[in-house]
């Protein structure tokens, strides 16, 4: 049996940076092959989420507090969904799309599962969309 040896990148993003962009490039840097979202926790000033069955994004104006984010990562695609909320509390979900740009911070911590799996995405023909292909590394 293979020695699996799954790691934790963990990143601080910074005032201005956009998430969407900083995900691909932390994702890049570390040579990731197949990634999940453990925490991503902070704010924005402007949030760009495609909402459910939308075709474009919808930008949101901040300031903004990231209450979830979920999804899978490798160094050459993402899917990750993100909620966020306005000051009045009210919250809102959807695609993660390039344009959220950071406001104070944004903590990042990602759980690499790159000695067991790779994630590709592919064509699917029934969904029209690139899809998540799953595959185990080499024992």
């Amino acid at each position: 049996m293979k020695e699996q040896n799954c790691q934790t990148i963990v990143v601080r993003l910074k005032p201005g940076s956009d998430l969407e962009q900083s995900l691909a490039k932390t994702a890049r840097d570390n040579n990731l092959r197949a990634g999940v979202i453990i925490s991503l926790v902070g704010s924005l000033t402007v949030g760009t989420l495609r909402l459910a069955g939308a075709p474009d994004g919808t930008e949101i104006q901040g300031p903004l507090e990231i209450v979830s984010a979920t999804g899978t990562l490798s160094a050459t695609s993402m899917h990750v969904h993100i909620s966020v909320s306005d000051g009045a509390g009210k919250t809102i979900g959807g695609h993660l799309l390039p344009g959220c740009l950071v406001y104070t911070t944004v903590e990042l911590v990602i759980h690499d599962l790159s000695d067991q799996w790779t994630f590709e995405r592919a064509p699917d023909a029934e969904t029209g969309y690139d899809e998540l292909v799953v595959t185990p590394t080499s024992p």
